[in-house]
């Protein structure tokens, strides 16, 4: 088996909410819609997202009211300034639900969430100091 793209499907309650969350300010486009639906891509590496409303008869009986809750859609980001881009989504009226903090092992991150509870998350990882 050879994967050849990754897609994240996120049952939420205002399909229009998320949608336009995710191409106003993290840069996704529409790629296809219908009614309790959209898929959203990107040109580069990040996963594609699938938004289906909940309660859409397209899911199994027992998956239809579940919600995309206990998730956090996380990014990888390259070294390119962290600061830069939470004072841009800040700025544009962004919730930053999780200031930018670092680790110990590394790690460099800060969440924002979309109107349907959504958490996203951008990591990026640098060199630890170990003085």
């Amino acid at each position: 088996m050879r994967i050849t793209a990754s897609t994240v499907s996120l049952t939420v309650e205002d399909i229009a909410a998320s949608r336009s969350f995710f191409t106003e300010h993290l840069g996704y486009q529409e790629q296809a819609a219908a009614e309790g639906f959209a898929s959203l891509t990107r040109d580069d590496a990040a996963v594609d997202i699938v938004l289906l409303r909940r309660g859409i008869g397209v899911l199994p009986p027992d998956q239809r009211d579940r919600q995309a809750g206990g998730l956090i859609l996380a990014f990888t980001v390259t070294v390119t300034g962290l600061e830069a881009e939470e004072k841009r989504l800040r700025s544009v009226g962004v919730d930053i639900t999780m200031p930018l903090r670092e680790g110990p092992w590394g790690e460099r991150l800060f969440q924002i969430t979309d109107p349907n509870g959504v958490i996203v998350q951008f990591v990026e990882w640098t060199t630890p100091d170990h003085s």
